[in-house]
């Protein structure tokens, strides 16, 4: 898992809610007692869910130091009676410690696309759930766009590729059948979907602020320093005729995919 740097992840963070909103609106539970966010980052969006559900308690799950370190201050208490708190742990080591029936609903919002054949882990997920409880998945979908081919393109070439090596590849993702149909086998009902958004973005090199803290962030922590700086130069006019500016601003195209399940 790569280092992330809340700070450069938060500059697009209103775009970044908007796929978290859409996921939660397709969860309809009534009053959940436990909520799990796996890969809260800083906790911001984790926050919204104690807000929804003010007698809940929500436990926001990160791998990453420097994300919690922004998430701990969100902790609170609401004034129903629930809370909001924060544990580092893999999500994969905390869905395994978890005993059945435990969880009203589990969230994962952008994270999952991290762990190497993730679908495996549905059957651990649905586990954790109480009857009646959901499971919601949102994960980027933009693996074949043209921001991370010219990332793979490149990183490819010298004087990057002996650094770089299997940073840079990154498996296809699952899209919302393969969703359907690991989950429906599990018997739980499943509503998956996928979406593109048309991010418009300002600034001189919009796409690469977006993509340097998030998918590019592995390659960029391989290369020693003074790489680092030559490879941003050439990746940033990549991305620049890849991303033409307009009057209104470039257009940033990002697919995601949606899985809602709720055990039956």
């Amino acid at each position: 898992m790569p280092h992330w740097d809340p700070t450069q992840y938060a500059v697009f963070a209103d775009d970044r809610s908007r796929p978290f909103d859409d996921l939660l609106a397709r969860v309809a539970a009534a009053d959940p007692w436990t909520i799990v966010d796996l890969g809260c980052g800083t906790g911001e969006l984790t926050a919204t869910l104690l807000d929804r559900w003010p007698s809940a308690e929500v436990i926001g799950v990160d791998s990453s130091p420097e994300m919690l370190v922004a998430a701990l201050p969100r902790a609170r208490t609401s004034p129903d009676g629930g809370r909001l708190r924060f544990e580092e742990a893999d999500l994969r080591d905390w869905v395994a410690r978890r005993s059945e029936l435990s969880c009203d609903v589990v969230v994962s919002n952008a994270a999952l696309q991290w762990v190497p054949d993730h679908l495996a882990l549905m059957p651990a997920l649905v586990r954790v759930l109480s009857p009646g409880g959901w499971l919601a998945v949102q994960i980027p979908g933009n693996h074949d766009s043209p921001s991370h081919e010219l990332l793979r393109e490149l990183a490819a070439t010298e004087p990057y590729a002996p650094y770089v090596g299997a940073a840079a590849r990154r498996p296809p993702t699952p899209g919302p059948a393969d969703y359907l149909e690991a989950l429906s086998a599990l018997g739980c009902a499943v509503d998956t979907w996928e979406t593109t958004y048309f991010h418009v973005l300002a600034g001189r090199d919009p796409v690469w602020e977006w993509i340097s803290g998030t998918g590019a962030r592995p390659v960029l922590q391989a290369l020693p320093e003074d790489l680092r700086a030559e490879f941003t130069a050439e990746y940033q006019a990549r991305l620049r005729v890849a991303y033409p500016a307009a009057e209104h601003g470039t257009t940033l195209p990002f697919r995601r995919v949606f899985a809602v399940a709720r055990r039956t």
